[in-house]
């Protein structure tokens, strides 16, 4: 297994409120705001290269700071740990995301992973000047990997309804090929993994309804006649005590607004993300009470998708108890595991010291 931690380069904070998805920077912030500075964003990188983590997961989107500088300034406060970089097909050429990626492979001498995000939000992709369909992102996103791999690989020529390039190139390819991570839960989004990339991902659903995916995206890979790793994006609260666990996720509850749990779904009912609708399907009902309530799998809690658009479950309970669920989810297939928590720093440490070195020392950890 690999286990990632995230960089919140939209801010961070002890509760759940403030920046992000969701409840953005225009409806302001609790107390407690961190901006997402250098310092605090290398003090959570470090920390996470010191801890065990793989790698560090870094948003995309308005209400974040740009992945790749981001990123590529710590690569210099950083030796060995890896920046897994979301990035939007559409909004560079793939010929130069193609040598953007080369470029960054070189100077970080091999730590790039890339995580492909076709946008599932329409007034998000607006923002920035695209105004295609869903389905149709979802068609411009495999001429996208299929421009950048052939661009690696050597000089590409491709022609296509939304590109068309000649002699596509880069100066060195990059060595090692960066891993292409993605995700997507639509019929749109299935194939165009299946043809290009090489770590399928998904939200925090129950194992369950996560090993149906699963299958799903074997079968498509199969057609496609190749294979997958699978990993899962994951909020998590791990404490020495399962009470503890809960007793924080009471007090991230208790510290939510019911008017901003009206204004997110407002917000994020609006996605045209099939991932974003079978997160909001998870916490339909709620309509107030305690943190168990919120519990829809032993140990799965669905609290942070009542606020937080995208990944909206955490791994909650005792140190075992949270390695014990990450176990079931290894048991239906998934290999790689990103983490986060609020906030980013102290959960860094709560879930690298308490939980990461069991599966180290049963060497479960490549």
């Amino acid at each position: 297994m690999k286990f990632h931690w995230f960089l919140p380069t939209n801010g961070d904070s002890r509760q759940l409120v403030g920046g992000g998805h969701g409840l953005t920077r225009e409806h302001g912030h609790r107390g407690g705001f961190r901006e997402p500075d250098i310092e605090y964003l290398a003090q959570i990188a470090r920390s996470a290269e010191q801890l065990g983590f793989e790698a560090v997961l870094t948003p995309t989107g308005t209400w974040c700071e740009d992945a790749w500088l981001v990123t590529a300034a710590l690569t210099r406060e950083t030796e060995r740990l890896k920046f897994l970089v979301a990035f939007r097909p559409g909004f560079v050429s793939p010929t130069l995301a193609a040598q953007m990626s080369a470029t960054y492979q070189r100077l970080s001498r091999g730590r790039l992973l890339l995580n492909v995000v076709t946008g599932g939000e329409d007034a998000e992709q607006r923002r920035f000047g695209d105004h295609l369909p869903h389905d149709e992102r979802y068609a411009r996103t495999d001429e996208f990997l299929a421009i950048v791999r052939g661009a690696w690989a050597g000089e590409f020529d491709f022609k296509g309804e939304h590109y068309h390039v000649e002699g596509a190139t880069v100066p060195v390819p990059p060595d090692p090929l960066p891993q292409i991570y993605f995700g997507g839960s639509s019929t749109a989004a299935g194939p165009v993994a299946a043809r290009h990339v090489d770590v399928y991902l998904t939200w925090g659903e129950p194992p369950g309804q996560v090993a149906a995916k699963v299958a799903w995206m074997r079968e498509q890979a199969a057609l496609a006649g190749r294979t997958l790793r699978f990993g899962i994006r994951l909020h998590v609260i791990s404490r020495d005590t399962s009470a503890a666990a809960w007793a924080e996720a009471a007090r991230l509850l208790d510290a939510i607004d019911p008017a901003d749990i009206a204004q997110a779904r407002k917000v994020l009912g609006r996605s045209a993300s099939v991932g974003q609708q079978r997160m909001l399907a998870l916490h339909s009902d709620y309509a107030g009470g305690d943190a168990r309530s919120l519990e829809i799998h032993p140990g799965l809690w669905a609290g942070v998708g009542l606020v937080r658009g995208g990944a909206g479950t955490a791994l909650v309970g005792s140190h075992g108890e949270v390695a014990e669920l990450i176990e079931e989810y290894a048991s239906v297939g998934i290999e790689e595991f990103i983490l986060s928590g609020y906030p980013h720093l102290e959960e860094a440490y709560w879930f690298g010291e308490g939980v990461l070195p069991r599966f180290l020392a049963k060497g479960e950890v490549s």
